[in-house]
């Protein structure tokens, strides 16, 4: 029997990998009950892209950030279905295990496997899986990787064709435990006016 509730987020810890170029995580504690203050007060520093997290269109070339996503965009109804892809490459729409169901998918490639090593052969999507999901009205895809593009690209092409398609973007799930089907997906970005990214706490339950 399916769990009731599957949690798909990241555990986020200073040993999470970001891209090279970006912010990793770290915790600074200011108060500290262990050492005699009246409460425990930190600050969190970290790329906006932390962990499990959504894309304000601004982030590739797009008008708004984070906050202009309609919340059912990461609330609703959603489809679970792997990906046959080879390691360093980008997911075909033949490659996908199981027809286009819902108008929230997420994609399990399983081409990243360990949270604290940055892996560049993770695969991205291709921009005819990006029609293809769009022809099927697919308006919003999640992925286990830390972008839908391949580590190496410059050019971005699955972020572009994404954009001209309206299809909002959730990267670094975690989907290995969960099985391929239709789920309630959970995952509200935090209203941060502007930003390009927010990190959510995401979770699918069992329909």
């Amino acid at each position: 029997m399916k769990p009731d509730l599957y949690d798909i987020s990241p555990a986020l810890t200073p040993d999470i990998a970001v891209f090279p170029s970006d912010t990793p995580m770290s915790r600074e504690v200011l108060l500290d009950t262990a050492k005699g203050d009246a409460l425990t007060l930190s600050s969190l520093h970290a790329t906006c892209h932390l962990g499990a997290h959504v894309d304000g269109a601004n982030h590739y070339g797009g008008a708004g950030g984070v906050d202009s996503w309609a919340l059912d965009r990461f609330l609703g109804r959603c489809q679970v279905v792997r990906a046959d892809c080879p390691r360093g490459g980008r997911v075909e729409p033949a490659q996908l295990e199981d027809e286009i169901a819902e108008e929230r998918l997420l994609i399990a490639t399983g081409s990243w496997p360990d949270d604290s090593v940055f892996t560049k052969d993770y695969c991205g999507l291709s921009v005819a899986l990006v029609e293809h999901m769009a022809a099927r009205g697919v308006k919003t895809v999640g992925v286990d990787t830390p972008s839908v593009d391949t580590a190496d690209s410059k050019d971005l092409p699955a972020h572009h064709a994404i954009l001209e398609a309206d299809i909002a973007i959730i990267e670094y799930l975690r989907l290995g435990d969960v099985p391929s089907g239709v789920y309630e997906l959970i995952a509200l970005p935090l209203k941060l006016i502007g930003f390009d990214a927010s990190p959510v706490r995401a979770v699918l339950r069992s329909i």
